[in-house]
Order: C-alpha cells, then structure tokens, then sequence
C-alpha cells in the first residue's frame, strides 16, 4: 500500500470516494500506530477507540483533505469510513455538478 501526505492533495480533479476511505484508512493506521491491514472501513470509529475529541480531530483534517465544510458531528451521524467516504462522496459530486 502506497503512503500519501495526508494534507496534500494528490490531483488538481476533485477528491473521489475511494480517496476519502484511503486518507481515513491513513488517519487511522497513523493515530493507532495499527496495519492498513487491519483497519476495517465498515466498523463503526467507536470500535477503533475514537472519542469525541479524536473524531473533532480527525474530521477538521478531513474537512482540509476535501475543501468543504464538516460537521464536528460527521462521525457520528456517518458511523464508519464506508458510510463517510460515501456521504462525501455525494457531496463531492453535487457541489462540482453545480
């Protein structure tokens, strides 16, 4: 698995839902010091120990990652990788359809 900074963008193209999973596949592999291997995307951030604080943490990198505003909520209204990469990936699409 390649590593990619975290903060930089890899394409001037907007961010697609598998770059999302993959820079929270990173966040958490980083945060936990765990395996990509071993990160499941549909297991709930709660699983993985994330409190509040971490899940506000994450989602303002996150937020720099997309170019969009989030909800500190994010985690917890899109409980897994899977549920937020899809959900940011919808809005991905509609803000650059628009």
């Amino acid at each position: 698995m390649f590593r990619r900074d975290k903060n930089a963008r890899t394409s001037d193209g907007p961010v697609t839902e598998e770059a999302i999973r993959a820079w929270m596949v990173d966040y958490l592999v980083d945060k936990l010091s765990v395996e990509p291997s071993t990160v499941d995307t549909s297991r709930a951030f709660e699983d993985y120990g994330l409190d509040s604080r971490a899940g506000i943490q994450m989602c303002g990198k996150l937020e720099k990652f997309v170019e969009l505003r989030l909800s500190p909520a994010l985690l917890y209204e899109h409980s897994s990788i899977d549920a937020v990469a899809a959900h940011l990936g919808r809005r991905l699409v509609e803000e650059h359809s628009h």
